[in-house]
């Protein structure tokens, strides 16, 4: 295991970490992102990830599960490194896994959750801590206007992004794919809609979101086996993108448990 100490923040590679905490296409390029936090190293690693160089402050501590490069760095350079404020004084750099559609395995009547276009990091990475705590089987996320590494989703998933099965596509291919499989397609929409908790969603399901700004496109409307919204009793008639992921996942999740199958359901 090599061990070094960092004091100077033009070092090559403390300039390296910088560039892929703020550029998704060196990100892109070289197959690396950068992860903060001790938690979120470690559930990262637990999911499999490979950890290629770790840098924690002068005075802490590394995991002992990581074999990597690991550098002590001066409390200047891992401000000039860190992202965010609280991070407890480590930094690793991470190799980041292919999200292909073809390689998810869905499981009999799984819940997958379908997101065209959300650009906001933060709300899709707390659309996938959700989805972690919900056990979504899947989260599929169509024509991204964002990577799934960027730094401020991580944070928001709280290390969700690492453990929850995950793929990147176009929305033609997602559609497909669904169909091919049996899930019903339930879209979430204001217009010709019907309120979210009148769908049995026991079954193969997926839930598909869009943006905030200008929801889901024609061809999801067109696909869908039914378009579900939640009520809107104020005077704003829209929700966060994440809450209401998390409202509509939840009541999967409600209606999945033994202890409420029995319901009215028009579908």
């Amino acid at each position: 295991m090599e061990e070094t100490i960092i004091t100077s923040v033009q070092n090559a590679r403390i300039k390296h970490v910088v560039a892929l905490q703020q550029k998704s296409a060196l990100r892109r390029e070289e197959g690396l992102f950068v992860v903060e936090g001790q938690r979120e190293i470690e559930h990262c690693i637990a999911c499999g990830y490979e950890i290629v160089e770790l840098f924690y402050l002068t005075g802490g501590q590394a995991p002992r599960e990581v074999s990597s490069a690991i550098c002590e760095v001066s409390p200047a350079v891992y401000e000039k490194m860190a992202y965010r404020g609280s991070t407890e004084g480590i930094i690793a750099v991470a190799k980041s896994k292919s999200h292909r559609l073809e390689d998810l395995q869905l499981k009999e009547n799984p819940l997958v959750v379908v997101l065209e276009s959300v650009e906001k990091p933060g709300n899709l990475g707390a659309i996938l801590r959700t989805a972690e705590a919900a056990n979504v089987d899947a989260v599929i996320v169509c024509d991204p206007l964002t990577d799934l590494y960027n730094p401020n989703l991580i944070r928001a998933s709280i290390g969700g992004v690492f453990s929850v099965p995950t793929a990147v596509c176009d929305s033609k291919a997602c559609i497909t794919f669904l169909k091919e499989r049996g899930v019903r397609i339930l879209t979430a929409q204001l217009q010709d809609s019907y309120e979210y908790y009148d769908y049995d969603m026991r079954r193969a399901t997926a839930i598909v979101m869009g943006t905030e700004s200008t929801g889901l496109t024609d061809q999801w409307r067109e696909a869908a086996d039914a378009h579900i919204r939640i009520p809107m009793l104020g005077r704003l008639d829209s929700l966060n993108v994440s809450v209401s992921a998390a409202i509509l996942m939840y009541e999967a999740v409600r209606q999945r448990n033994s202890k409420y199958q029995t319901f009215n359901s028009i579908m």
